[in-house]
């Protein structure tokens, strides 16, 4: 490769020295100008770079004009026969030249010839580059044969596969031209049976490597984003300091499939989080700089609460969030309210979050995570003050399709107050093909469907779909549960449940998006069309109470609790109600016995994000029973197909889900519950978090190299 370059640039060389010769072959041939100015001209024609030495050879062949550097013992025969040469080339007193000979001719006959020098040196630095690239391009040659290798031995095992599956249902390996061996099919079968034996036992055992964890996203906060700073951004706080009658602060967590998702992400980072202190103790927990460390006697990670008053959260919370983008984006039915004075105050207090992210951060660049429709204009206020920061902002809620989302009056700021994200996720992909079409449907964008990424006012937005999940109970947290049966035992005391019923369960807040209504609409259905329950069967609703400010959940409570007392009045015996409504706040504990002690679990969403109950359920049940109906709607759906998928408006369907996981066998509930727990395990929490922050620290370290090209192409 050497070698083939020195000939390319020999000849690029020699066609360079016949433009020079030609150049100066009408002042070599004017005799006053070759008597006197000829020095002169050769001075100033190697001032060229790549132009060493020229040398003015006469028709004698004697060597009569030279510049300084030209060799005084090279005479003009040797100078012509080393330009005859293939590579034309010398070593001089400051590194290898080419030599170029060209006779200059006039009108009246040989005028002389022209000895010219170009330097090499830089067809060497040229060699060297050609020979980095080869390298590379031979390493890349070697990774594309090496993945063809894995994907033609992946062929060929899936091949074998197929043909072992074909031996054990009898058949020959050519199977389109044997027909099958009955001798053989008793042996199948032990062997099927074999199998999957085996392979239950394989998806019980303890699996060494454990995926994500918190161990794994701090390693990765470590390495890709090299300790760097991580502040979230959420309106509900992690926990809650409510203060007693007596004076004391009890903490309380409230119940948040948001906090369930993030707050072990905090644990893991040792970051801020930043939200509104909303309980009666929260000012009296506080530092003098509103901070307090969390969790309670562990202080993994800083709270900084700030304080909205009652009229901001009223608008903020209750009015915009709650009654505009909530009901607009579940498409549930409800009719979006929208008021101005509501606006003003999200915007205010979008911008009083956006300052306390600011004051937090200990550098320009911090990894800011926003949390939810409640902050639709904080990414774009942050990046105004903290341009270089990297900004993930996660929706928790579904994203509607364009024409719902163009009933809000604000909607092009809200959708710019979003493109302020460096990333913004979703649950699912379906999400994220809406709101790219909102952006193109209301807003000049350019989008480049291929990458999922939309740029508006010079930056650069990644949409994709993360989702989220929960943290997968640790063996110590797991081994402290009281067994299925004791939690059994004790719910059925606590509520009055008969030992021989059959208990289905719902866990949620009181919200119309749920479908509870559908639910207990599904369970007075089965009561009609299967009597033989009426006597065996329970039904546990936990609806906690959610924005009872509202006019529209103070209804939507009320028509639920005549629902269940309609639903008692019907098939209930005396004492023993069919619905249990317990409309309070459940802990994480008494959940948890829930889980454990229910037959079924329904989840059964109108339209939802993702819906962590169902995956919460799936951990709790280490004993591989139960069944899990879930809604088609919910995001979840798309990552556990083996729940008893059901359409919560069509009652018929919902109601004979609910038979058939009250009559499922022990088998196929343990070969289906072993299957979502292998689902909910693997991709849990971490992994949501730790793909989000892996894709934040890819595009944080490209930012910084495009930095460091611009200011070094500045003082250039």
């Amino acid at each position: 490769m050497d070698k083939l370059t020195l000939r390319w640039f020999a000849r690029d060389l020699d066609m360079r020295g016949n433009l020079v010769a030609t150049a100066l072959s009408d002042s070599l041939t004017d005799s006053e100008t070759r008597g006197r100015k000829l020095q002169a001209i050769f001075d100033r024609a190697v001032q060229d770079e790549r132009l060493v030495a020229i040398g003015w050879c006469s028709t004698s062949g004697q060597v009569v004009r030279r510049t300084a550097r030209y060799p005084k013992d090279l005479g003009c025969e040797e100078a012509r026969e080393i330009a005859s040469r293939q590579e034309a080339a010398m070593e001089i007193e400051g590194g290898p030249v080419h030599v170029s000979y060209h006779p200059i001719v006039s009108e009246a006959g040989p005028v002389g010839d022209l000895v010219l020098m170009h330097d090499l040196s830089f067809i060497e630095r040229r060699s060297q580059d050609t020979r980095k690239y080869l390298i590379i391009l031979i390493a890349a040659l070697g990774g594309a044969i090496a993945l063809v290798t894995v994907v033609v031995a992946q062929l060929s095992w899936r091949g074998w596969v197929s043909g072992a599956q074909a031996l054990l249902r009898g058949e020959g390996l050519l199977r389109p031209m044997l027909p099958p061996v009955p001798e053989l099919a008793p042996l199948a079968a032990d062997l099927r049976e074999r199998l999957r034996d085996l392979e239950d036992e394989y998806r019980r055992m303890p699996r060494s490597d454990e995926g994500w964890s918190a161990e794994r996203l701090q390693s990765l906060l470590r390495t890709q984003l090299r300790g760097d700073q991580v502040i979230v951004v959420s309106n509900r706080e992690p926990y809650m300091h409510e203060k007693q009658p007596d004076g004391s602060l009890v903490v309380r967590r409230p119940a948040s499939g948001l906090v369930t998702a993030v707050e072990p992400v905090m644990r893991a980072c040792s970051g801020t989080w930043i939200a509104h202190g909303s309980g009666s103790g929260d000012r009296d927990a506080v530092d003098r700089h509103d901070h307090v460390a969390l969790p309670p006697g562990e202080n993994e990670y800083q709270l900084r609460r700030l304080w909205l008053t009652e009229e901001q959260e009223q608008g903020y919370y209750y009015g915009f969030a709650n009654e505009g983008l909530w009901p607009l984006c579940h498409v549930a039915h409800v009719r979006p309210v929208f008021r101005e004075q509501d606006w003003e105050h999200y915007r205010r207090v979008n911008q009083l979050f956006a300052d306390a992210v600011v004051a937090e951060a200990r550098s320009d660049d911090p990894v800011v995570l926003v949390q939810d429709y409640h902050f639709a204009l904080l990414p774009a206020m942050v990046r105004r003050k903290l341009p270089r920061a990297t900004i993930l902002t996660f929706w928790h809620i579904p994203w509607p399709n364009p024409e719902s989302f163009g009933i809000c009056p604000w909607r092009s700021e809200i959708l710019e107050g979003m493109l302020g994200s460096t990333i913004l996720g979703f649950h699912t992909r379906f999400h994220c093909k809406n709101f790219i079409e909102t952006v193109d449907r209301y807003l000049e964008a350019r989008i480049e469907h291929e990458h999922s990424t939309i740029s508006f006012g010079g930056a650069q937005t990644l949409v994709e779909s993360y989702p989220i999940s929960i943290e997968w109970p640790s063996p110590e947290e797991a081994r402290e549960w009281p067994s299925p049966g004791e939690c059994r035992a004790q719910v059925f005391e606590r509520l009055g449940i008969p030992n021989s019923h059959r208990v289905a369960v719902g866990i949620d807040r009181f919200d119309y998006t749920k479908g509870i209504l559908e639910r207990l609409n599904a369970v007075e259905r089965l009561l009609e069309k299967h009597p033989e329950w009426r006597e065996r069967f329970t039904f546990v609703q936990v609806a906690a109470p959610s924005r009872g400010a509202l006019e529209e959940y103070r209804s939507f409570r009320e028509r639920i609790e005549r629902a269940a007392e309609r639903i008692n009045l019907r098939f209930a015996r005396p004492g023993q109600p069919v619905i249990h409504l317990l409309a309070q706040h459940h802990d994480h504990d008494q959940v948890t016995r829930l889980y454990r002690a229910a037959d079924v679990c329904m989840v059964t969403s109108l339209h939802d994000g993702m819906n962590l109950v169902c995956k919460e359920f799936v951990a709790a049940r280490d004993d591989e029973r139960g069944v899990l109906i879930l809604s088609r709607f919910a995001g979840a759906a798309r990552e556990m197909p083996e729940a008893l998928v059901v359409n919560p408006y069509h009652v018929e369907e919902t109601a004979d889900a609910l038979h058939q996981a009250l009559t499922m066998p022990a088998a196929e509930q343990r070969e289906r519950m072993a299957a979502l727990r292998s689902t909910v395990h693997e991709f849990n929490v971490f992994r949501w978090a730790g793909r989000m922050l892996t894709d934040a620290a890819r595009l944080r370290l490209r930012q910084r190299v495009s930095d460091r090209v611009q200011r070094h192409s500045t003082v250039t």
